[in-house]
């Protein structure tokens, strides 16, 4: 199958919109994740991970959650990228998007996915000396409860991975093992 776009080249596009080394490195990490759930739902892998890795190319542009992904979807489109990766690269983010449902477990899944991975970062920099090696499923679920993530992010859209059919533990678990396999890309 034909993506539009190879890997070295959506990395080239991101950091060439993304001049945050943390938000290159959220792009590397939800493609990891997207990846491992591709797995575990028998997705495809690379257009899984593509539509990770892309997904935020609008974020330092856009930064108001509103508008986010407008951008994105534009840039994509207008270089011939997968539609499959465009729209569920457009659907990861439903308040730009009023009306739209997310249909797929490819949809659910990154919106789940790209959404964890700030959550596991979080739950890795209370430990900051041990990082990403320290943290656990109930460290990143125990996150997911606190109120001062929840004004961070929508538990709604992480809890979606069970939409997509995976229970959220089990996500988690997938996630933080994926995410581990890099920890070194991506300074954790």
């Amino acid at each position: 199958m034909s993506y539009g776009i190879t890997r070295t080249e959506a990395l080239e596009l991101v950091r060439s919109h993304l001049k945050s080394e943390h938000l290159v490195n959220h792009s590397l990490a939800s493609e990891a994740v997207l990846r491992a759930a591709a797995d575990q739902l028998n997705g495809d892998r690379e257009l899984w991970g593509l539509a990770g890795l892309l997904h935020d190319l609008d974020s330092e542009s856009q930064p108001d959650l509103a508008t986010h992904t407008t951008e994105t979807v534009a840039i994509l489109k207008e270089k011939g990228v997968h539609p499959e990766i465009v729209e569920a690269i457009r659907l990861h983010n439903l308040s730009a998007w009023p009306g739209e449902k997310r249909t797929t477990p490819f949809h659910y899944a990154l919106a789940a996915g790209e959404t964890i991975t700030g959550l596991i970062v979080a739950a890795a920099m209370v430990v900051p000396e041990r990082k990403l090696a320290a943290v656990k499923v109930k460290s990143v679920q125990k996150r997911y409860k606190e109120k001062a993530f929840a004004r961070g992010a929508d538990r709604e859209t992480i809890a979606e991975c069970e939409a997509a059919g995976i229970p959220l533990a089990e996500f988690c678990r997938i996630s933080l093992t994926a995410m581990q396999e890099i920890a070194g890309e991506i300074g954790l």
